[in-house]
């Protein structure tokens, strides 16, 4: 056998092996109920590539939703959950970086931080593992900011 075929043949399993090494993994995420409103798609699409060091934007398998960072332990947002009523949990005003201020509800649970507008139609929800959490700030949301202003705003936190 020629020389440079058994070097072909050699080098074309040690490539399929890392294409296969080099595939994304897809994150899994429950579709919201209102995913299919037509502002969840253009939220989506405006949101950053990245939230910072060490997390970066993954595939997801739901419509309107994205996720960053480990997949294991990933920072997920679904666009299109149920709308926040009046509540008794923390109400935060985050201002963006262009300025526009989103209000959200912020609850601690075992698993994390869940991070929800208040007062924006469709409601857009953030989680932030504990993992994530415990080893960075949660500021990363004055971020989505601009992407989830363009939802319609009706009412505030105050």
């Amino acid at each position: 056998m020629p020389r440079i075929r058994r070097r072909l043949l050699l080098i074309a399993p040690v490539a399929g092996i890392a294409a296969l090494g080099g595939c994304a993994v897809t994150v899994p995420v429950e579709v919201a109920p209102n995913a299919t409103e037509p502002v969840c798609a253009s939220v989506v699409l405006a949101i950053p590539d990245s939230l910072g060091d060490g997390l970066p934007q993954r595939d997801t398998t739901a419509q309107a939703t994205t996720a960053w960072g480990d997949p294991a332990a990933p920072v997920v947002l679904r666009c299109g959950v149920e709308p926040l009523g009046p509540t008794t949990e923390h109400c935060q005003t985050v201002e963006t970086p262009g300025g526009t201020s989103v209000d959200w509800v912020v609850v601690e649970g075992d698993d994390g931080w869940t991070f929800t507008t208040y007062g924006r139609e469709p409601a857009v929800e953030l989680h932030v593992p504990a993992e994530v959490a415990a080893e960075r700030s949660t500021a990363f949301v004055d971020q989505l900011g601009p992407a989830v202003a363009l939802t319609e705003q009706v009412r505030s936190c105050i």
